[in-house]
């Protein structure tokens, strides 16, 4: 139903037209399925293309969310996601100034939360700043977990990024009814997000749909080989038990089942990968990533691992912006109490489970004298799964045909300090969204908000964010209060002790 008391902005896309809404000089079009609903025989199956509507749709408020867990606690309460019912949940949010006539640059968003969780309805992901600024800003739904990544016999396989570039060819086809410029699409993500835009720069199939990239925190983490995959549906299936029919883990076997019982054993099989990280049970692949339902390479969507992909060239010719915040795994480590049942005489094992000699261990002691050793394992986390994975393919594309910027993010809150996600509301300048208080405190600064924003629309808009370019020397622009500066090369000595491999 429209409220007259809003005053709106109409445009047609190629399937109807949409009626938005203007606050302050943006528009917003919210909710609009950029494909049809994934529901009864497209459950499991490719996205295919909206139903055309007649008359003006409504896009007012956001869409249908996606199936999805609740976060284990206490993460539950940290990471607040909203849970819209509905069918259409394969839907989008634009955000653009108010005059849609524009060529302007675009950004789409690909939100995070480890490929089981998340949705464009957050309020972080509110564009209004972005559009307010000059670009036009979109974020989509895409299908979690089990429904968007388990690899069944009779389904195609990576189903959550075969969404993505749906949702990338609906901008395409449909942006410049908003203002943007179909030629000028950076993809961007955060966490799973930054795997999926990694991803996507690899994947024949997302040639073309945009010009730039930004990986928030998220590289090439989440690459499964088919065999591993095919131990995660294996172990889906007991999980389900006896709720398969003739114990068929596939597509049609699945469909059959409700959502809520398909989410529950992939909880089931989540929480059992995070209490015994077997590579036997579960493959390597899985275990490496610690996430369980994630792309997989299956010679087609994704034919190679996205590394390998880069350090062969594919996507060079497209610019990236990529970084990590210094204490990412403070995150996960800090709030359930984690990081401090972790003793000296504990760090050489669990060191050691993450491929860290002892050389390793004593270098990052040595630089973090009298820390607790929960606090020297974080640091250790952090690298291992963050910063060294966003060094390789910065380094892989060093001295290639287009440049690599390269971003530590370092402000934070005591105790989760710099920690994974503290960046997003500074990117957004949106420091201010609800949800936003246990992550970056009551007075976070607002000036590197302002900073760390501008640099992102400056790259979305040229290409360039304005610092040196990362080579072999490896120039790191560092955020932080104060404005931070340029470093070359920071912590070597911890980036160069790893062992190979």
């Amino acid at each position: 139903m429209w409220h007259s008391s809003f005053m709106e902005r109409i445009t047609a896309t190629r399937y109807g037209q949409v009626r938005g809404q203007i606050r302050d000089g943006v528009a917003s079009f919210l909710g609009i399925p950029y494909a049809a609903a994934p529901t009864g025989t497209r459950r499991l199956a490719a996205p295919e293309p909206p139903e055309p509507w007649t008359g003006v749709r409504d896009a007012i408020a956001y869409g249908p969310t996606p199936p999805k867990p609740a976060y284990p606690a206490p993460f539950d309460t940290i990471l607040p996601e909203p849970d819209i019912p509905g069918d259409d949940w394969l839907n989008l949010n634009i955000w653009a100034p108010e005059d849609l006539s524009g060529h302007r640059p675009v950004i789409v968003w690909i939100y995070g939360g480890a490929f089981a969780n998340g949705n464009c309805a957050i309020p972080v992901y509110d564009g209004h700043a972005f559009a307010r600024d000059g670009v036009v800003f979109v974020a989509f739904n895409y299908r979690l977990g089990a429904e968007g990544f388990a690899l069944l016999p009779d389904a195609p396989a990576n189903r959550g990024l075969l969404d993505q570039i749906a949702a990338l060819e609906w901008v395409r086809d449909n942006i410049s009814a908003f203002g943007g410029n179909p030629a000028n699409v950076t993809i961007a993500g955060e966490s799973a997000g930054a795997m999926s835009a990694i991803t996507l720069l690899t994947m024949p199939a997302a040639a073309g749909l945009f010009s730039k990239v930004i990986a928030q925190s998220g590289s090439v983490q989440a690459a499964a080989e088919p065999a591993d995959a095919a131990l995660v549906t294996a172990e889906l299936g007991l999980a389900l038990g006896s709720e398969l029919r003739e114990n068929d883990v596939s597509a049609a076997g699945i469909a059959e089942l409700g959502t809520d019982t398909l989410i529950k054993a992939q909880v089931a099989v989540r929480d059992a990968l995070a209490a015994e990280p077997d590579a036997a049970r579960f493959g390597a692949t899985i275990v490496a990533s610690s996430m369980a339902f994630i792309p997989v390479l299956d010679g087609e969507v994704l034919p190679m691992h996205p590394l390998a992909a880069i350090a062969s060239g594919t996507g060079a010719q497209v610019p990236l912006l990529i970084g990590t915040n210094a204490d990412e795994f403070r995150f996960f480590l800090v709030p359930p109490g984690t990081i401090d049942t972790i003793s000296a005489d504990l760090l050489g094992f669990l060191g050691a489970a993450i491929g860290a000699t002892g050389e390793v261990i004593a270098r990052y002691q040595g630089n973090r004298p009298g820390a607790p050793a929960g606090d020297v394992f974080a640091a250790m986390l952090t690298d291992k799964f963050f910063r060294l994975p966003a060094l390789a393919v910065a380094d892989a594309r060093s001295g290639g045909q287009a440049p690599t910027y390269f971003y530590e993010f370092r402000w934070g809150v005591p105790p989760m300090g710099a920690g994974h996600a503290m960046e997003i509301p500074f990117v957004f300048d949106n420091l201010a969204s609800p949800g936003t208080g246990p992550l970056i405190g009551p007075d976070p600064p607002a000036d590197l908000a302002a900073d760390m924003h501008a640099a992102w629309i400056a790259f979305a808009r040229d290409g360039d964010p304005g610092w040196p370019a990362f080579d072999a020397s490896h120039q790191v622009r560092v955020f932080d209060a104060g404005g931070g500066s340029v470093e070359i090369d920071p912590r070597h000595d911890e980036r160069t002790v790893w062992p190979a491999g």
